[in-house]
């Protein structure tokens, strides 16, 4: 259900901006979507677990938020991060 250390590292690898980067809005939002993939297969077996279906929710919402400060700060960037991460919007 949770992202491992290596997926992590790759996924800040591959979507970081210079050297270094853990913390630009690519790789927070690619991590997010990492996450939110992961959590939305573990509520299609456990369809009760409501306490989990809130975090994904929570997770959602964040990444959201990041993609609309991405989006009024550089429209390319949010259109090369939508088309990168498969997002539709």
């Amino acid at each position: 259900m949770s992202i491992t250390a290596e997926r992590k590292a790759a996924l800040i690898q591959e979507h970081a901006t210079k050297e270094g980067d853990t913390g630009s809005p690519e790789v927070q939002i690619a991590v997010l979507t990492e996450r939110i993939a992961n959590l939305t297969e573990h509520l299609k077996t456990h369809k009760k677990d409501f306490h989990s279906r809130r975090g994904l929710l929570v997770m959602v919402g964040q990444r959201r938020r990041l993609l609309d400060y991405v989006k009024a700060k550089d429209k390319a960037r949010y259109e090369g991060i939508l088309e990168r991460l498969s997002l539709r919007r």
